[in-house]
């Protein structure tokens, strides 16, 4: 009777201590949890250059959409997607992101979440990808998001002039610019001649895409493809530009720009 009383509580205790194993790890709620629109904020604990970041939207536990402009490493890691659909797998703290962006190449992102709230997560982030099956990158740090509750896709269609109020972009020559945002996802750039604006011919391509706060530019000049990233807020016909830019030494700088809608 009393090895009986024995096996029973050994039982209980286990069964105590695997329902404690399992609802430590359901406290994250990821299922609930995750649903949103999340914007990369820091890496390694060091606030990401505009250039870096990227937009993921969680629309369920299965599928999200992402959205990089990358050119950093053209070799294996560069990137135009505007919302371009992924896979998603939850298994307890861990989220598996899958990205297959052509028939060569595959990404896949493993989020081992530390912490989540209504307004960022961190995890413990891997980044793995193969080029025909050959491992091209086998990155891991550690990673912060924030979410994003503002869309600004919509708010920027039509016809903005403004002007850079900051030393920072590389292309800015101190006069007003203007650009016209079309729905289809290309831009129009006008530079002055005279009184007058006129369509600026020496550029080609001219796409942008805006994934919450995040807008990515790409443009052709002279053969040559250009890039810029902003973060931006729009209110009425007042609009801002902010980008946290890194110097070649390594240091960096603020730049901002700012414009009002025109007719």
């Amino acid at each position: 009777m009393k090895k009986l009383f024995m096996v029973l509580a050994a039982t209980v205790i286990c069964g105590a201590c695997v329902f404690t194993s399992c609802k430590k790890q359901d406290d994250l709620n990821l299922e609930e949890k995750i649903i949103g629109k999340w914007m990369r904020a820091d890496v390694n604990g060091q606030p990401l250059p505009t250039n870096n970041k990227m937009v993921i939207t969680f629309v369920s536990t299965t599928k999200a959409y992402l959205s990089a402009s990358l050119n950093a490493r053209p070799e294996v890691a560069t990137a135009w997607a505007d919302k371009t659909e992924v896979a998603v797998a939850i298994d307890g703290n861990k989220v598996t992101v899958t990205n297959h962006p052509n028939e060569h190449k595959t990404a896949v992102e493993e989020f081992t979440i530390t912490a989540i709230n209504g307004t960022e997560f961190t995890a413990n982030h891997k980044l793995t990808i193969t080029i025909d099956g050959t491992v091209v990158v086998n990155d891991e740090r550690t990673i912060r998001y924030a979410k994003i509750t503002a869309d600004y896709s919509s708010a920027i269609l039509g016809t903005w002039q403004g002007h850079c109020t900051s030393e920072g972009s590389v292309f800015d020559d101190g006069q007003e610019h203007r650009w016209q945002y079309n729905a289809d996802g290309s831009y129009v750039y006008y530079a002055k001649d005279g009184d007058n604006w006129v369509p600026y011919e020496g550029n080609t391509l001219n796409e942008y895409f805006v994934d919450g706060t995040l807008l990515c530019t790409r443009w052709i000049d002279q053969g040559q493809e250009n890039r810029e990233w902003w973060e931006i807020t729009i209110d009425g016909t007042r609009m801002h530009w902010t980008a946290l830019r890194q110097n070649p030494d390594g240091t960096t700088f603020t730049a901002t720009f700012e414009m009002e809608k025109t007719n």
